[in-house]
């Protein structure tokens, strides 16, 4: 019977992922964000307001869940919709004066949360996989204009 390796890199990213998602989660939870609301939260806070369909290309949710995460971040405060002064079916999400405010605390927060995950690496150990995850990304990215790159496996002599 073969067993799947779980040292590979789609299992330990998958994982590193999740833990870190659910380590955010617990902390969190005095702010009384969801990781996909602080996603949404930083996505505004860094793009400025937009619409729920742009919120859903950049959060990769189908616009439907956008808009039920609109609606429970709206209840809390988080955001407000406003109309589109050029289109008045779509809805423009902004963050609150609650949400601006409250952002730095919890980026830091965040950043506990990374550093905590990657405690016992070097500084240059850090450079090394921020620069690994980022070609990755890049390499995986649907908006490279050259596409997707398909390289052979090599054989083994």
């Amino acid at each position: 019977m073969n067993s799947v390796p779980t040292d590979s890199l789609g299992f330990l990213l998958h994982d590193a992922a999740r833990l870190m998602r659910r380590r955010f989660e617990d902390r969190g939870q005095q702010f009384g964000l969801s990781t996909a609301q602080w996603r949404l939260l930083v996505h505004l806070v860094r793009e400025g307001a937009a619409a729920q369909a742009r919120i859903a290309e950049l959060l990769e949710i189908e616009p439907i869940s956008v808009s039920r995460l609109v609606d429970r971040m709206e209840q809390a405060g988080w955001v407000e919709r406003c109309p589109d002064p050029a289109d008045r079916r779509v809805r423009i999400v902004h963050p609150t004066a609650q949400a601006l405010a409250a952002f730095n605390e919890v980026r830091l927060m965040a950043g506990e949360v990374y550093e905590i995950a990657q405690q016992g690496l070097a500084a240059e150990e850090r450079a090394v996989l921020i620069e690994a995850l980022k070609a990755i990304v890049h390499n995986l990215s649907e908006t490279d204009a050259a596409g997707p790159q398909i390289f052979p496996l090599r054989k083994e002599a």
